[in-house]
Order: structure tokens, then C-alpha cells, then sequence
């Protein structure tokens, strides 16, 4: 297993109620899982900066969420980021996202099982992603399918949702290994640390070099 390149802040000088509050949502509803918080958390503003821009954009707003979580397993396939490709949101779930939902996504636009709409958001992702230059068609797909501020808030959670994965896959950071215990947001097969081991191994594992 690869080397974690920044430790995690432990939980015990952690005293900010703010901050432990944080960690305890991801701890009980996940994406992000506390980890991730728990690294962020060596700069207090940043990970209180991160839940708020991340509330605001991923799990509230204007777009719906079970759209914006197909976006960021997007991102997650395209970058491999395996500490977030593994996550499922727990809002998606509940509204109804399951997990054939993602198996088509890096071949979008040739799949049954995305709609028009989803299907110019994952282009847009795509194009976000992949540095693809844009035109007018793809333009006019996002204008047919939404308004101005969803288009804004889809383009400003996809730029920071992939900032954020790739930045996290250089850190090595594994699940269950911050406030283990929970499976809160875990992908079927990764709901402790024996599952993910065995799931990582597993033939048809999607990040598989």
C-alpha cells in the first residue's frame, strides 16, 4: 500500500465545535467521508471554507443532486480518484440513484441509461474534465436543458470536485482509516477496510491500471 503522504490531525486536539461537528456528519453521512476533512483540518478556515462551498454546491442548490453526484463519480472514473471514486452519496440513494446508474458513465452518450439532460451535464463534465475545447453544440445542449445558474453551479462544482479529487489521489488517504466504524456513503463492497481489500482485488475492479 502506497505511503499516506500527509497525516491525518488527530481527533483528540481537535476542539472547534464547528470543525467536530464537520467531521461528524461525514462520519454519519459521508461524501466526503472524514478523511478527507480530517487532512483539510491542518488548515481549520479551509476545511470550514471546503463544507460550506461544498454544501452549497453539491448536496443544496439549484441542480438537483442525483445529477451533480453522476458528475462527480465522472470525475472520479476520468481521474481515477480511488478515495472518492468509492463513495456514494447518501442523498443520491435516496433519491433514487443505484448503482447500475454509474456503470455507463464514461460512455455517456452511446448508453440507455442517461436522459438528454443528463446527458449534456456529463458532456459538459467531460469537456471540463478532459480540457476539451467546447462549441457551439455543446453550448446549446446546456441552454436547451438549463438555466444560467444551474449551468454556473454545475461548471463550479464539476472545476471543484475535480480539483479536489485529483488533488486527494496524490495524498494516498485510505477509507476507514479516520472515525472507522461507519459505512455511511461506502460503494457496495467497500463498507469496511477487509471489503475494500478484497474489492480492490477483485479482476474487474474499476481502477485497475
Amino acid at each position: 500500500m502506497a505511503e499516506q503522504r500527509i497525516n491525518y490531525v488527530a481527533e483528540d486536539v481537535i476542539n472547534d465545535p464547528e470543525m467536530i461537528a464537520e467531521l461528524e456528519r461525514c462520519a454519519k453521512f459521508g461524501t466526503p467521508r472524514p478523511e478527507s476533512q480530517a487532512i483539510r483540518a491542518h488548515r481549520p478556515p479551509i476545511m470550514k471554507a471546503f463544507a460550506t462551498v461544498w454544501k452549497d454546491s453539491f448536496h443544496e442548490g439549484v441542480v438537483e443532486h442525483k445529477l451533480k453526484e453522476l458528475c462527480r463519480v465522472y470525475v472520479s472514473r476520468s481521474v481515477k480518484c480511488e478515495y472518492c471514486g468509492n463513495q456514494r452519496s447518501e442523498k443520491g440513494r435516496s433519491e433514487g440513484l443505484v448503482e447500475d446508474d454509474y456503470m455507463d458513465l464514461l460512455n455517456f452518450e452511446k448508453s440507455d441509461n442517461y436522459d438528454a439532460r443528463q446527458k449534456a451535464a456529463l458532456a459538459y463534465t467531460e469537456a471540463i474534465t478532459w480540457d476539451i475545447q467546447t462549441d457551439d453544440a455543446l453550448w446549446a445542449r446546456l441552454h436547451e436543458h438549463f438555466s444560467e445558474p444551474e449551468i454556473v453551479e454545475l461548471g463550479f462544482f464539476i472545476a471543484l470536485t475535480m480539483g479536489q479529487q485529483r488533488w486527494l489521489r496524490t495524498l494516498n488517504i485510505q477509507h476507514h482509516s479516520f472515525m472507522a466504524g461507519t459505512s455511511a456513503s461506502m460503494a457496495p463492497g467497500f463498507e469496511d477496510a477487509a471489503s475494500v481489500s478484497d474489492s480492490k482485488r477483485d479482476d474487474g475492479y474499476w481502477a485497475k491500471p
